[in-house]
């Protein structure tokens, strides 16, 4: 009976992907753009060549710190949309500790690690304060996570154009760039940062094992299931919500982190990049499955820059790949609702 439901599983997933695809293909029939070649385009835009390779992993590194984190809170029966403005608290926290430590007699390697530690600081508490308006106040967390996210960018806003601002001018372009000593090291050539890529890793590993092989996982999902029934048979439901919000915005403090450090070397406006949005899709998609993380995301990662080619050869808007992101996780979730009707009939 197993066997058939992991079957029936895998061919409605299959499924979806071929009515995504199908979908896409009548969106842009209908914009009068051969999908063939668009779909071709995509594939260059991501694989076309090494360098353009290793900038998919560049976007994948957050998306997959995102994703691993918002697993735990899922796991828990929470909605962590505040991810946005955990991200953007790590890059705030990490922006002030380098500026703190730039002109210090701190080897460059230690100012990196404290301004890393920072950043993941910054996360946890600003994942926190949702936690707090969740478990405390009563605030549905989508709600209070909201209300944090543009709390967040109102904040990254002001310290741009205010206290941080380059000297003479407030610009969009964001603050005055680090100096080089305190970047992280890149491959040769490439935008590629091993000392973001490697933590990326062991961060969905752990992540993993938390969720698949410790008796604090198996309380989590006692609490996500049914948290008056984990309550009732001793589970500290309140504190494991907490420490969950404290664990996802902890990764996402490091996501926004290493977007300073690796990627822009400043604080920017936009320095989230939509990481957040975009990791709720693929924790939904991949259905708690944290071994499907990493190549959710990588596809993910890849058809956001794949998609940067279709308006410079077919003149189309690269949101194309938004599209093909959004009605991916519809027909899944739809499927998988079509499956738990036909197990329970």
């Amino acid at each position: 009976m197993k066997r058939e439901q992991i079957g029936l599983s895998l061919g409605l997933r299959l499924l979806a992907i071929l009515l995504a695809l199908l979908f896409t293909v009548m969106v842009l029939l209908l914009s009068g753009a051969p999908p063939l070649e668009a779909f071709r385009q995509i594939v260059l835009g991501a694989f076309g060549s090494y360098k353009r390779f290793t900038d998919v992993l560049v976007s994948w590194v957050p998306l997959l710190l995102v994703s691993s984190g918002l697993l735990i809170t899922f796991t828990a029966g929470l909605w962590n949309i505040g991810i946005e403005g955990q991200i953007t608290l790590g890059a705030i926290a990490t922006t002030w500790a380098l500026r703190l430590l730039q002109d210090s007699t701190f080897p460059p390697a230690l100012s990196l690690l404290l301004a890393t530690l920072a950043g993941m600081l910054g996360g946890a508490i600003w994942a926190l304060l949702a936690g707090a308006l969740k478990t405390f106040g009563g605030v549905n967390e989508i709600f209070g996570g909201l209300g944090l996210n543009f709390v967040a960018t109102a904040l990254t806003l002001w310290l741009i154009f205010g206290p941080w601002k380059r000297p003479g001018i407030g610009s969009m372009s964001g603050t005055e760039p680090f100096p080089q000593a305190l970047w992280l090291p890149v491959l040769p050539g490439l935008r590629l940062s091993l000392w973001a890529l490697v933590p990326g890793l062991l961060a969905w590993g752990m992540v993993f094992l938390l969720l698949s092989n410790t008796y604090f996982g198996l309380r989590l999902k006692a609490v996500g299931k049914n948290l008056r029934a984990a309550y009732l048979l001793g589970v500290p439901t309140w504190q494991h919500m907490m420490l969950a919000f404290l664990l996802c915005g902890a990764l996402g403090g490091l996501a926004g982190s290493f977007q300073v450090t690796a990627v822009y070397h400043r604080l920017i406006p936009a320095i989230s990049s939509g990481y957040g949005y975009l990791g709720l899709l693929v924790a939904m998609l991949v259905n708690f499955q944290t071994l499907w993380v990493a190549p959710v995301a990588f596809f993910f990662a890849a058809l956001n820059l794949g998609s940067i080619q279709l308006p410079i050869v077919l003149k189309l808007d690269s949101s194309l790949s938004g599209v093909i992101q959004g009605v991916l996780v519809l027909f899944v979730l739809l499927l998988d609702g079509v499956r738990r009707r036909m197990e329970r009939g």
